[in-house]
């Protein structure tokens, strides 16, 4: 296994520093336990109806549900560690634990659902909107594009084998339309765009800024959809997030650029801005930077922390569905950020050139992470030598300004 390989190598196995209570998220209370409600459900139930013993052996901790230890895993450090074991575990929920709950996510500009499971877990589904072979048309602007629910998959395996981990786990799942959405919704706005299509296929398509009528419907076959299923980081009201405008953010206009496209300086000025002027939060966004030209993903205009860290903590990948729409032509204007800035982390650099190397090559390395999914192929055969090409073309930029 390439990927197992991968994850053995020196450079994947580079200590994080210490962590301390004030660098977790949240710190667990030893009185709160959860427990099954019978021997025959899934439901949990919390300390307050728990028995009052604990299993022998057993711990607080032991007690929770996987999306739970996940989000008590969270630190200042990284999302969830290289070796976590509970990884597997939270992918298998995700794509098998029954659904309990569904409605729309309120807000964005393409239809996405919350979907709750009998655990209290909850996960942002993002359904199918087009086939894994098509391209985004070469006439499309960037923020007009469809979301990919396979590009948040392949974007969270990437981010991975990058060594970031800043992409809550995703997992991607066969949903019926009928009995996992139209059946179960509360959301009133949602039931009244259900219907059957003139081939006898469940189809809806909710409320939203854009593709939400009935000639971009969703329709199952007859009433299977597939979709990308992410885990949720824990409620805004428990963990704040600031979100941060990006210092390359496009803009957004059909015919205005922004200034970072007209000035070949303009990093000089964001190295002087805080939270770019000291610290490592520059050296991050040019990892996502680096993340996003591999994808392919014209859209990052913002991205968010985790406020009880302050400013020395790692950047949040989220919202990767407009990545890996097109595997026949590279954005290099992605790549601003590392061209004007030429900063790049070290280990991160050195990671690059390790994926660019034949044992370790990065599309194979993808390739064998993405089979796992329930939806494997994930990402067409093209896309895979896409990543090979752009990651080529990361190392040309890095070596022009080691040249400088």
């Amino acid at each position: 296994s390439k990927l197992e390989a991968l994850f053995e190598h020196p450079l994947y196995n580079i200590p994080v520093p210490e962590v301390t209570e004030k660098d977790k998220l949240f710190v667990i209370n030893p009185t709160e336990k959860f427990s099954l409600h019978s021997s025959r459900s899934d439901e949990w139930v919390s300390s307050s109806k728990a028995e009052t013993l604990l299993p022998t052996g057993k711990t607080v901790y032991d007690t929770y549900p996987t999306w739970l230890k996940f989000h008590v895993g969270i630190n200042r450090y990284e999302l969830y560690p290289r070796r976590d074991p509970l990884l597997p575990t939270l992918l298998r929920d995700l794509a098998t634990q029954r659904i309990v709950s569904s409605v729309q996510k309120s807000g964005g500009t393409q239809l996405k659902l919350i979907m709750t499971f009998p655990n209290y877990g909850q996960a942002l589904f993002k359904p199918m909107k087009q086939t894994r072979d098509q391209e985004t048309p070469i006439d499309f602007f960037y923020f007009s594009d469809f979301e990919r629910h396979n590009a948040e998959i392949a974007a969270f395996h990437l981010d991975r084998i990058l060594d970031f981990r800043r992409i809550p786990p995703v997992s991607g799942r066969l949903v019926n339309i009928t009995k996992e959405i139209r059946d179960i919704t509360t959301d009133k706005k949602l039931a009244k765009t259900f219907f059957i299509s003139p081939a006898g296929n469940v189809c809806f398509y909710g409320e939203c800024s854009y593709y939400c009528s009935t000639e971009h419907a969703l329709c199952g076959k007859p009433d299977q959809l597939e979709g990308s299923m992410a885990a949720l980081l824990p409620d805004k009201t428990l963990a704040k997030r600031r979100s941060w405008r990006s210092p390359w953010r496009r803009s957004y206009h059909k015919s205005k650029k922004a200034e970072w496209e007209l000035n070949p300086n303009y990093c000089a000025q964001v190295r002087e801005t805080p939270p770019y002027d000291r610290g490592h939060r520059l050296l991050d966004l040019i990892d996502m930077t680096i993340l996003d030209f591999l994808m392919g993903n014209m859209d990052r205009h913002h991205y968010e922390t985790f406020e009880k860290f302050g400013n020395d903590t790692f950047l949040l990948h989220l919202d990767n569905g407009r990545g890996f729409g097109t595997h026949s032509r590279d954005e290099p204007s992605i790549l601003a950020p590392l061209q004007q800035c030429c900063s790049i982390k070290r280990s991160t650099y050195l990671r690059l050139q390790l994926l660019a190397t034949q044992p370790y090559r990065l599309s194979d390395v993808l390739r064998e992470a993405l089979a796992a999914d329930p939806l494997a192929p994930v990402l067409a055969e093209p896309h895979l030598r896409a990543l090979d090409r752009r990651l080529g073309k990361v190392l040309v930029a890095v070596g022009h300004c080691l040249a400088r």
